[in-house]
């Protein structure tokens, strides 16, 4: 729209009689636009005070490419991940955890359930964008899902497969009380310093 009306302003033809309404309507677009901006700063600093008044911030964000606002807003949804047995049961309750089309002896193609809460859906995709950028482990899971050879995934697929993973480890990190440990996430165990140390 803006760009609209700055190439009418470029006209000489008509742009005396009409630029005053022109430029006042920028001014009002552009006026939504700073309260809009100004209404999610607010939120988002609302958001993240209460997750740092229940203290887990630390824990939330020790997924990297997780913000705070990401999890303050996935974990609005969840209410307390605690009430989730497993990890699955909260993918579940997103409706990102997959179910196979089967029929007699019939197998078909692997879909999402297309049940669950959708806005908690929703939250775990936006916070997908920043742990791609932001999460190693995550970008080369990306890339492996997309890239291989064999059951090949689309890009929506394998940011679902991404979805669901930031989900499975903030109940993690959140139920254990421990932060996120990048060995683990990379090599499914504790470094064999940490398990020494641990007997």
């Amino acid at each position: 729209m803006l760009r609209q009306l700055f190439a009418a302003l470029a006209d000489p033809t008509g742009v005396t009689a009409h630029r005053r309404g022109a430029l006042e309507r920028i001014a009002f677009m552009l006026r939504d636009w700073h309260s809009a901006a100004d209404k999610l700063t607010d939120t988002e600093t609302r958001m993240t005070k209460v997750l740092d008044e229940l203290k887990l911030t630390q824990l939330a964000t020790s997924i990297p490419g997780l913000s705070a606002v990401g999890a303050a807003a996935i974990l609005a949804e969840t209410g307390d991940p605690n009430r989730f047995a497993t990890a699955r049961a909260l993918v579940k309750h997103a409706g990102l955890a997959p179910r196979e089309k089967l029929s007699g002896t019939f197998v078909g193609r692997t879909k999402l359930t297309g049940q669950g809460r959708p806005a908690l859906s929703l939250a775990a995709w936006r916070a997908v964008w920043g742990a791609q950028r932001g999460n190693p482990v995550y970008a080369a899971r990306y890339r492996h899902l997309t890239k291989r050879e064999t059951n090949r995934l689309t890009a929506t697929q394998a940011q679902t497969v991404i979805a669901a993973a930031i989900l499975r480890q903030l109940h993690a990190v959140i139920t254990t009380g421990q932060a996120r440990d990048p060995h683990i996430a990379t090599h499914g165990t504790r470094e064999p310093r940490q398990l020494a140390l641990a007997a």
